[in-house]
C-alpha cells in the first residue's frame, strides 16, 4: 500500500452515471509499485471463500477458472490464533503468497465477518466486533483490525461495521448505536497517526481502497441519516489525523450491501422470523430462498436507494449474498450494482446442482433437446435453473452439464456455425495438461507415446451428467470441484449477459428482465429436492449408518411377505 491521500477511483462508468438504474463500467485496481494494473468489466463476479480458499477448488483449479478474478476473504476464520497466521507472512503481497493467488490476476477483498454467515452472535460492543472462528467467538477492536490490514496488505478492505446479529427486530436505540459505532470505526481505519512509521521509515498509510457497509438496518430514516453523516465535515478533533480528507466519504472507495441481515430483519417485521438454521453458513434453505420475490426485491431496493440518495454515484456498489439470479437482476435494474457475490452459485455446487440458464433468454430455444436435455419444467411452465445431479434420472445421461452452453470440443468442431455460448470451465472445456506426474519408466514411455497424438492444451470431451452423478454418489471430492468451476462460469456468463443487455439501453434491459422472470422458476423447488438427496447421500457414510440402513429396510418391508 502506498501513502496516498485519497483513494484512487475503483470504478469508471462506461454508461452515463445515474443515481439509480442499470449501469456498466470498469473496475480498475493499480499497484504502481509492482507495475500491475488490473481491470474488469462490471457487473463483476466476487468469489466467496472459506478460510481464504474458494471451496472445492485446488490451486490448479483456481488458475484454470478464468471467471475468478475478485475474491472475498473473511478474516474471522484466521483469528483462532494470535497473531493470525497471514499476518506473519512477509512480502509485498502476503495474502496472495499465503493463499496461492496470483498478484497479476487476482484482487483480494478482506472483510472481518463472512457476509453469508448469519448465525446468532453475541452483541458487539462500543470498542469491538464479535467474530466467529473455529474456537468460538473472538472480540476484534478497531485498532486490532487496522493492524491486521496493515500487515496483510489486501487490495481492498471492508471497514468494520456494527451489523446486529442478534435476533431482530432491533430498537431505535440499537440502530443509533450501530450508526455511531460504524462511523467511529471507519474514522479509525482512515486515520494516519503522525508518530507511526512503517519498517521502511515511511509514514504509515491508510489503506488504499476502503469499502463501507452502509448501516441503518431496515429503517429508511436511519439509513439516510448514516449517509448524511458520511458527507458531513470531519470532526475538528480528528482533522489532523484524517488530513486531507474533508469528509469521511472522501476516504471511502465504495459501498457494500449485506442482504442477509436485511432479509432477516424484514422477515421479522413481517411476523415470519427466520430460524437460526436458516441463517447459518452453508445452506440456502427453502425458508430463506422463498424470500426472493418481486416484493422482497422492491423492499430491498427501497432500502438501498435510501442509503445512496446523497452519496456519489461514481463509486462501486457491492452486493453480498443474493439468493437468486432474479434478485440480482431486479437490484441491478432498480439500484445499480457493480460487484456481485457468487455465494449462491457456489453453494449450489455443494448440493449437486449444475446450473443451466442464461441471460438474456434467447429469442429461439437455445436448448438442443436432441443431444442435451434442457432443465426440467415445473407445473407453471417455468424451467429450473439447473440440474440436480443426485437424481437417478441422470444415471445414463451422457450429455454435457448445461444445455444452454456448448462445451469447448463441440464448439471447436462446429466453428463459426456455433449458435450457443461456450462454457469455458474445467468441466465443460477440459484441456490436456502440459505435463504429467510420472512415477516410473513405464509412465514416461506411456506419456511419450501419448504425446504424439495429444499435444498440451488440446480440448478434451466434457464431463457428463452421468459421470458427475456417479462421483456424487461415491463421495468423490472431484464432483464438487467440477460443479464449482462450472457454476462459477455460468454465473460469470450471466453477469456478462447483463453487461451486454445494459449496453443496449435501459428499456431493453428491463424487457429482458421480464422475459427471464417468465422463463425461469424463482421458487427454486429444485434446491429443496437437491438438499433432501444430498443429505441422504451424506448420511449414508456418517456415524450410525448401519442402524439407519436397518431402520430404512425395516420400514420398506412392513406389510410384505417378509413380515409374515
Amino acid at each position: 500500500m502506498a501513502a496516498a491521500s485519497t483513494p484512487s477511483p475503483l470504478f469508471v462508468p462506461t454508461t452515463p452515471p445515474a443515481k439509480f438504474g442499470p449501469r456498466t463500467g470498469t473496475l480498475t485496481l493499480a499497484r504502481p509499485e509492482d507495475g500491475i494494473f488490473l481491470s474488469s468489466d462490471t457487473p463483476a463476479l466476487l468469489a466467496a471463500t472459506s478460510r481464504g480458499i474458494v471451496p472445492h477448488l485446488s490451486r490448479d483449479h483456481l488458475h484454470l477458472a478464468q471467471a475468478i478474478q475478485h475474491v472475498q476473504l473473511p478474516f474471522e476464520s484466521f483469528i483462532d490464533r494470535n497473531p493470525p497466521v497471514p499476518t506473519l507472512v512477509d512480502g509485498s503481497h502476503p495474502l496472495h503468497t499465503f493463499l496461492g493467488y496470483s498478484p497479476d490476476k487476482h484482487v483480494i477483498t478482506m472483510t472481518l465477518r463472512d457476509p453469508s454467515d448469519g448465525r446468532k452472535m453475541p452483541p458487539n460492543g462500543n470498542d469491538f466486533v464479535a467474530a466467529h472462528c473455529t474456537r468460538g467467538v473472538r472480540k476484534v477492536t478497531a485498532s486490532t483490525w487496522s493492524a491486521y490490514v496493515q500487515k496483510c496488505k489486501p487490495d481492498i478492505v471492508v471497514a468494520l461495521s456494527d451489523t446486529p446479529f442478534t435476533p431482530p427486530p432491533h430498537s431505535q436505540k440499537r440502530l443509533t448505536k450501530s450508526i455511531e459505532r460504524t462511523i467511529a470505526w471507519l474514522s479509525s481505519i482512515l486515520k494516519i497517526p503522525a508518530s507511526s512509521t512503517m519498517p521502511d521509515n515511511s509514514t504509515s498509510p491508510r489503506p488504499r481502497h476502503v469499502l463501507l457497509h452502509l448501516a441503518g438496518g431496515t429503517n429508511l430514516q436511519a439509513r439516510a441519516e448514516f449517509a448524511d453523516r458520511l458527507t458531513d465535515p470531519v470532526d475538528y478533533r480528528d482533522a489532523a489525523e484524517l488530513e486531507p480528507l474533508n469528509t469521511l466519504d472522501q476516504g471511502v472507495a465504495g459501498y457494500v450491501f449485506d442482504l442477509l441481515p436485511l432479509r432477516a430483519a424484514l422477515a421479522a417485521e413481517a411476523g415470519n422470523p427466520l430460524e437460526e438454521g436458516d441463517l447459518a453458513h452453508g445452506l440456502l434453505r427453502a425458508s430463506d430462498r422463498h424470500r426472493s420475490s418481486p416484493e422482497s426485491s422492491s423492499r430491498l431496493a427501497e432500502l438501498l436507494q435510501s442509503s445512496l440518495e446523497v452519496l456519489p454515484e461514481e463509486k462501486p456498489r457491492v452486493l453480498n449474498s443474493p439468493v437468486s439470479p432474479h434478485e440480482v437482476l431486479r437490484l441491478v435494474r432498480d439500484v445499480g450494482v457493480d460487484i456481485v457475490d457468487s455465494f449462491w452459485a457456489q453453494r449450489a455446487a455443494d448440493i449437486g446442482i449444475a446450473l443451466d440458464f442464461c441471460f438474456p433468454v434467447p429469442e429461439d430455444d437455445a436448448h438442443d433437446s436432441t443431444t442435451c436435455a434442457p432443465p426440467r419444467k415445473r407445473k407453471d411452465g417455468k424451467s429450473d435453473l439447473g440440474h440436480n445431479l443426485f437424481d437417478s434420472a441422470y444415471v445414463h445421461d451422457h450429455s454435457r452439464l448445461a444445455s444452454a452452453f456448448l462445451d469447448g470440443q463441440s464448439a471447436a468442431s462446429l466453428g463459426a456455425s456455433a449458435a450457443h455460448a461456450v462454457c469455458e470451465c474445467g468441466a465443460c472445456s477440459p484441456r490436456t495438461p502440459a505435463s504429467r506426474i510420472l512415477y516410473s519408466a513405464v509412465d514416461t514411455q506411456a506419456w511419450r507415446d501419448r504425446s504424439c497424438a495429444t499435444t498440451p492444451s488440446t480440448l478434451q470431451p466434457p464431463s457428463t451428467r452421468a459421470y458427475v452423478h456417479h462421483l456424487l454418489h461415491t463421495h468423490e471430492m472431484s464432483a464438487h470441484a467440477l460443479l464449482a468451476m462450472h457454476n462459477i462460469s455460468v454465473f460469470s456468463a450471466f453477469l456478462a449477459g447483463i453487461r451486454d443487455a445494459v449496453a443496449r439501453g435501459t428499456e431493453h434491459f428491463a424487457r429482458e428482465v421480464e422475459r427471464f422472470e417468465k422463463v425461469y422458476d424463482e421458487g427454486m423447488v429444485l434446491w429443496s429436492e437437491a438438499e433432501v438427496m444430498w443429505i441422504e447421500v451424506e448420511r449414508a457414510r456418517g456415524k450410525g449408518r448401519l442402524a439407519r440402513e436397518k431402520e430404512k429396510q425395516k420400514e420398506s418391508t412392513v406389510g410384505t411377505a417378509v413380515d409374515l
